[in-house]
């Protein structure tokens, strides 16, 4: 996992970007990252003052280590352009990535990599730096989502869109997340999420599940974000305080399995360079190289989440 990777994504809050109350008590949240939406969750005539409160709130800091996010408007609409420079040119400094909703193309990234970058040289701000979520949420993103993938440096992560994806899709529910009524051979779902898992992990993304609109039933958001976490999604958008924790301890290696994986690293590390052999063993476990590959994952995971070892390798035991 690279240095975007690195950055844990566990849980993703979703903050009305025209509500200062909401992004008020947004700051004392134990999420991962954050976005100000100013997109679905601010109305049409609210959209111009939303972007002032954005950048309020971006200026104002308070954020702590969390991941400062703003989702813009997508390209269909009129406002998408006036977002991204009043945004980045108002709190550019103040801010880590911007989510572009409903990417049907790679040329939509594109357009925003190079509007950042005009942006970024006019204001001083460290050209390349602010990065991108690109949101994919229906069929023709879905079927571009490996070009979408490849679109630019400033890429950091693919976002599934439910609620969207599954009115493109023509789904026979109205219950975002769950399965549609009389499909009963499988998940629904589970293509589209391993073909934007698939993209992401090929391009060096991360991969963060949507939303779970039924926000008091935190078993049922619980088990959703379990089956992507199993998968390997790095994080889902959360919409309530009580889904929180559930998504952070989702999205993160347990204790058992973290310090399984730094032992397995440091029992291969010390049998291929000070012992110089090819067969290394951790107690009764065989490990190989494909072993050390997927304790890194973990391991980088738990780090992420800021966990911290309670076993110390013994080359003697």
């Amino acid at each position: 996992m690279g240095a975007v990777a690195s950055r844990s994504r566990r849980s993703v809050l979703a903050v009305p970007g025209s509500n200062p109350r909401f992004i008020e008590k947004a700051r004392g949240l134990e999420v991962d990252a954050f976005f100000l939406d100013l997109e679905d969750a601010v109305a049409p005539l609210e959209k111009e003052s939303a972007r002032r409160t954005v950048v309020a709130a971006l200026r104002e800091g308070g954020w702590g280590e969390r991941i400062r996010t703003v989702r813009v408007n997508d390209l269909a609409s009129p406002w998408t352009y006036r977002d991204v420079i009043a945004v980045v040119e108002g709190a550019g400094s103040e801010l880590d990535c911007l989510v572009l909703p409903k990417v049907t193309g790679a040329d939509q990234v594109r357009w925003l990599d190079l509007l950042l970058t005009q942006i970024e040289r006019a204001t001083g701000l460290p050209v390349g730096r602010i990065g991108i979520e690109a949101q994919i949420e229906d069929a023709r993103g879905l079927s571009a989502v490996d070009e979408i993938a490849a679109a630019s440096p400033r890429l950091e992560s693919l976002v599934f869109g439910p609620a969207d994806f599954m009115a493109s899709m023509n789904m026979k529910t109205l219950v975002v997340g769950e399965q549609p009524p009389g499909y009963d051979v499988g998940d629904a779902y589970h293509y589209v999420l391993m073909r934007i898992l698939t993209a992401a992990r090929a391009h060096g993304l991360q991969a963060i599940d949507g939303p779970y609109l039924q926000i008091r039933d935190v078993e049922a958001f619980r088990r959703s974000a379990d089956r992507t976490a199993a998968l390997g999604f790095d994080g889902k958008w959360v919409l309530h305080p009580a889904q929180v924790a559930a998504a952070n301890e989702a999205y993160a290696p347990t204790q058992e399995d973290y310090d399984h994986a730094e032992l397995i690293l440091d029992a291969y590390e010390h049998a291929t360079t000070v012992e110089r052999r090819g067969a290394v063993m951790l107690g009764d476990e065989m490990l190989d190289e494909a072993s050390r590959k997927m304790a890194l994952v973990v391991a980088a995971k738990g780090r992420a989440a800021g966990l911290t070892r309670t076993k110390a390798f013994d080359p003697e035991g």
